[in-house]
């Protein structure tokens, strides 16, 4: 194999693994969830649906399919979802419910 081969195929090694480093999904963190549709435009923590490679490619504000790490328990207060969903709508926080 020439050295100008060598080259190439080492090229293509690191970029491959770059992606794949690149694309891998983020863990949650202890006493962290992932909260779909609350990040800002190229704010999201990662999954920016096709097309994007993860951590701040959304598109636009409230991107349904891209999401952040919050606190666990407040992703639901904050008006987002645990799961992907479509559209980019503004997260409607909920409201503490009367105890009475």
């Amino acid at each position: 194999m020439s050295n100008h081969s060598l080259k190439l195929a080492g090229a293509a090694v690191a970029l491959s693994a770059a992606i794949t480093l690149a694309t891998a999904p983020v863990q949650a963190a202890d006493g962290k969830e992932k909260c779909y549709g609350v990040s800002l435009k190229g704010k999201n923590d990662c999954a920016a649906g096709p097309g994007t490679s993860c951590a701040g490619t959304s598109t636009v504000d409230y991107q349904g399919n891209a999401w952040k790490l919050v606190a666990k328990g407040s992703c639901i207060k904050m008006g987002g979802t645990l799961t992907a969903h479509s559209g980019n709508a503004k997260p409607v926080p909920q409201k503490a419910g009367n105890k009475g």
